[in-house]
């Protein structure tokens, strides 16, 4: 029997899922790919094969009562409709927030549970529905395996210098500090530079995750030096609904002028800005693209989401000393060469050069000469998991054959 085991990345009314296989000493492998969407109304099941034909879809209405525990037992029975030789070994989550007590992944238990609950408040819209699928889990599959895998992991390794914030020694003491986020993406696109130019993966690289969540991470060597989130998911970059970096006094004005509740003040800043806020239009660049020229907020948006994007690149460029390569990800890093494209041209101080036609096919190399080198490499954060995933079970399995 091949071992098989799913990826799980759950949000509030969504769990989207890789399937992996992991043949003997062979690096794992995609089977299929989907998602589950509308959780708790109008739901919808879809599934891909690798090369995105689709296998099945089912849809179920909003009396049916589809929630995330339903979705999760549909996939578990359909996946053994089409087992064949494989066995499902395994369960692993992508978890927003690993704290400071988790560095890298880890095999879930009743404590670590309990632990990674602690930590919500860290990461109050996310962490909660991170962890739902894992309480379920232990629920209706006792038993089976699951490795939690933390999108702050790859940041632990920062000096306490650049994680620290200019606040009393018992703010840092309560875990307040930058931890960084995106962490599963960069992990992932600083494990392959070396395909792409052998002297990145030991030079000075950021690379810019760009997508409707959006940060920058600089790297030296393949290590996280520094990253533009901080504390939470909301600073650095402005993003698709997501304010970015955001004096602190603003918040102060909202609850005590605008009489915001902090619930309602919340909800603004994670779900009502960023680029949706700034064009009071959509959160979508492609929809910001294609009305950019009748519509100044929008165009406004693009600028300013553009104009952030350099000015934290300049901040990395000093974190790193200078800057060897500059490397898009993520949908939007991926898809708008326009982005890229607005972004190279304001960074002609640092020595970047747009090659305009390989930028307009997607590259991997988007850069022309001498200079530092730009290229889009997309990520692949779901292999990241299940690479550590398989990990944490090998080193489990280890443990208990000693």
């Amino acid at each position: 029997m091949i071992p098989t085991f799913i990826v799980v990345n759950a949000g509030s009314s969504s769990l989207k899922f890789q399937v992996f296989e992991q043949p003997d000493g062979a690096e794992a492998r995609l089977v299929w790919k989907g998602l589950y969407e509308g959780l708790g109304g109008a739901s919808h099941f879809l599934v891909r094969d690798p090369s995105g034909a689709k296998l099945d879809e089912t849809t179920w209405s909003a009396e049916d009562g589809v929630g995330h525990e339903e979705a999760l037992m549909h996939l578990v029975s359909w996946l053994s409709q089409y087992r064949e030789e494989r066995k499902l070994i395994a369960i692993g989550h992508r978890v927003v927030h690993g704290g400071e007590t988790f560095s890298g992944p880890v095999l879930v238990d009743e404590t670590i549970l309990q632990t990674l609950e602690t930590l919500i408040p860290l990461a109050p819209l996310h962490q909660p529905h991170n962890l739902e699928p894992i309480k379920i889990v232990r629920r209706r599959l006792p038993g089976m395996p699951q490795v939690a895998c933390f999108d702050t992991g790859f940041h632990q390794d920062q000096s306490s210098l650049v994680t620290m914030f200019a606040l009393p020694r018992e703010m840092r003491e309560r875990g307040v500090r930058r931890y960084g986020f995106h962490g599963l993406s960069y992990d992932y696109i600083a494990s392959v530079l070396k395909d792409y130019d052998h002297g990145l993966a030991e030079g000075r690289v950021i690379a810019a995750h760009l997508g409707n969540g959006a940060s920058l991470c600089a790297l030296k060597g393949g290590v996280s030096v520094a990253t533009t989130m901080g504390f939470s998911a909301l600073d650095g970059l402005p993003m698709g609904t997501r304010c970015g970096a955001l004096d602190a006094g603003v918040v102060f004005y909202m609850l005590r002028e605008m009489k915001l509740s902090l619930e309602n003040a919340e909800r603004l800043l994670y779900t009502k800005s960023g680029l949706l806020g700034v064009s009071g239009l959509s959160n979508d660049m492609r929809t910001l693209r294609a009305n950019a020229a009748a519509n100044a907020d929008a165009r406004n948006a693009i600028d300013l989401f553009v104009y952030r994007i350099t000015r934290e690149i300049g901040s990395l460029v000093a974190a790193l000393g200078g800057i060897d390569g500059l490397v898009f990800t993520a949908g939007i890093g991926e898809n708008d060469a326009a982005t890229r494209a607005e972004v190279i041209a304001a960074l002609g101080w640092a020595g970047l050069a747009l090659d305009e036609a390989a930028n307009a096919s997607g590259g991997p190399r988007i850069s022309s000469g001498s200079g530092p080198t730009a290229w889009v490499i997309p990520t692949n954060e779901e292999l990241v998991i299940a690479r550590q995933t398989w990990s944490v079970l090998g080193a489990a399995q280890d443990k208990l054959a000693s």
